[in-house]
């Protein structure tokens, strides 16, 4: 009824200084007719559950630990690297270099070879603890590869990632990432 009232109004409605018709004020005076408010014109639909969504919603709490033992608390953005979370927030990690991934698990059955060559540098090392190191997606051979090449055997951890491997998921609300001493990335 709404697209007949509309279509309706804007054959009557005068054209303004500019010609154009003025249908938003027609989409409005039709809300109107039909026992609406000027309110609902510009409103959206409400979430099912009653509550509004919020940018809180797809942020998540990082603490990052040094290693004189200074802990920052960060938020990071569900989606992005552990590595551009500690860019956006001045925290140096170190550089990182990153090619296209190796390759994507689609099912219990199926890995897709994508033809990347991974991560090239491994000077972003961190070592996860807490919520959600579960949920990070399994190290591939290019990001072992990297940690051996770059950090000696004594330096790496089972929880030893690169930052930049490390994607950001809700159930890492909390989790804490221990930078452990940087090796020397500026030698020319």
């Amino acid at each position: 009824m709404l697209r007949h009232v509309v279509s309706r109004a804007a054959k009557s409605s005068p054209s303004n200084i500019y010609g154009a018709s003025s249908t938003r004020i027609s989409v409005i005076g039709a809300r109107r007719a039909m026992g609406g408010s000027v309110a609902d014109s510009f409103s959206v639909a409400a979430p099912s559950d009653g509550s509004a969504p919020s940018v809180y919603d797809a942020i998540v709490k990082i603490n990052f630990l040094d290693d004189e033992g200074n802990r920052r608390v960060v938020p990071g953005i569900i989606g992005k690297t552990l590595w551009e979370t500690a860019l956006m927030h001045g925290i140096d990690i170190g550089p990182s270099s990153c090619g296209g991934p190796v390759e994507a698990v689609r099912s219990s059955t199926w890995t897709e070879p994508l033809y990347g060559e991974g991560t090239t540098t491994g000077y972003d090392h961190v070592v996860l603890g807490g919520n959600g190191v579960e949920k990070a997606k399994p190290m591939d051979k290019s990001e072992r590869r990297q940690l051996s090449e770059y950090w000696d055997e004594d330096e790496l951890y089972p929880e030893s990632r690169l930052a930049s491997q490390i994607v950001l998921v809700k159930e890492m609300d909390g989790m804490n990432v221990f930078l452990p001493p940087r090796i020397c990335d500026d030698n020319p």
